[in-house]
């Protein structure tokens, strides 16, 4: 693919609104997770929690998408400065030239878990201020920001479970090689809910503890909400040092609905095509950022081909003791976290980890330490086998 300038990113999450907060928690290999206090949530487990995200109000013109998601949506978009980035490429551009690719799992699905009490006692009716398809509804973020930023173009949801703002970077990217956008909102939001968290609970993938990716002794998950963006446009804006997505593989391997292929089939399959895309062979990435969930099964199957492929030369590590599983938002969030060890020259340890699994052979950070990556690869991998890999390298 040609590569496509990030002329903006952000991400907000359980550590903080914005880069910066989540800059010093990977240089410190701090964690933003807390026991699980959310709502009426009563499991043992720990999750990553935004603070504030219902104190948070919609413009009045925007009423009807108010949801959870949609406030942290907004939270997400007013950081670093990210929405006035986007008004610039609009002005630059034109408002139906500039499209939006936003990936999330659940979306509002907490607003119809709080309509569904408040159902009439003797219908059952929902209540009649509950609006679906702008809240509950995938669609719903991206309508949202575009109404938001009053665009006129393409926008486009996508929901794959864990890889959803992943494939994002892949979809918008069709979409500038095609010439029907100059500029590209991608991204994605993920916010806890019930669903989730019971969901998660009922397949015992959830840990009584922080999650420890790759740890001889890991046992779960750790459910956490996040929102990250990035403004893709074409690399002929970029300077020295600016961060560009030169490659995305994707792959559906369907071998389970919840379980990954025991050797990292369909993980290896996105892997060997964000390769091919970017023109490169596995000896040119510096840093790997692992899907790394923390479950028994995912981390040795990633492992595995991980190892396979790029053997145990390249540093790697998962960054989910820090922010938590994501989810929907995992994929932006990981790729902001790339672009920073890129311009910060920072390779990311794994907050939480411990002791490395033996059969496990990666070069695995367990603390963050200084380096001088030049492209770095981001794994993203979803429930029922769909997978995404993106690299990222530093402008020449």
């Amino acid at each position: 693919m040609t590569p496509l300038l990030l002329s903006a990113y952000t991400a907000t999450t359980c550590l903080g609104q914005g880069v910066d907060a989540l800059r010093a928690a990977l240089r410190e290999g701090r964690s933003g997770l807390a026991p699980c206090a959310f709502e009426t949530v009563r499991l043992d487990t720990w999750i990553g929690e935004v603070p504030a995200v219902d104190a948070v109000r919609l413009p009045e013109t925007l009423a009807d998408y108010d949801c959870r998601n949609n406030r942290l949506t907004l939270v997400g978009l007013e950081a670093d400065g990210f929405a006035d980035r986007v008004r610039a490429a609009i002005a630059r551009h034109g408002r139906d030239r500039v499209g939006v690719f936003l990936g999330t799992s659940t979306a509002g699905i907490l607003q119809t878990e709080l309509a569904y009490r408040r159902r009439d006692p003797q219908t059952g009716e929902l209540p009649a201020d509950f609006i679906y398809r702008t809240t509950h509804n995938s669609f719903s973020l991206a309508e949202f920001t575009r109404a938001y930023f009053g665009l006129e173009g393409i926008a486009m949801a996508i929901s794959t479970a864990c890889s959803s703002s992943a494939k994002v970077f892949a979809a918008a990217a069709r979409q500038l090689a095609l010439g029907s956008i100059d500029a590209a909102v991608v991204g994605g939001v993920d916010t806890l809910c019930l669903t989730t968290l019971y969901g998660f609970a009922s397949l015992e993938l959830t840990s009584p503890q922080p999650c420890r990716p790759y740890d001889a002794a890991r046992d779960g998950i750790s459910v956490g909400e996040g929102a990250a963006f990035a403004l893709l446009e074409r690399a002929d804006r970029a300077a020295a040092g600016d961060v560009l997505l030169l490659g995305a593989g994707e792959s559906s391997d369907a071998y389970h609905m919840s379980s990954p292929h025991p050797e990292g089939l369909g993980a290896r399959l996105a892997m060997e095509a964000a390769l091919r895309s970017a023109g490169l062979a596995p000896g040119d990435i510096d840093y790997i950022n692992l899907h790394g969930t923390s479950t028994p099964a995912n981390d040795a199957a990633e492992g595995r081909a991980v190892g396979a492929l790029f053997g145990d030369r390249v540093p790697c590590s998962s960054t989910k003791g820090a922010t938590g599983h994501t989810l929907g938002a995992a994929g932006a969030v990981e790729a902001v976290i790339c672009a920073l060890a890129l311009s910060d020259r920072l390779l990311p340890g794994s907050p939480g980890t411990a002791t490395l699994d033996p059969d496990i052979r990666l070069d695995y950070l367990l603390q963050a330490r200084a380096g001088t990556p030049r492209r770095a690869l981001s794994n993203s991998f979803g429930f029922g086998g769909s997978n995404c890999a993106l690299v990222f390298g530093a402008a020449a």
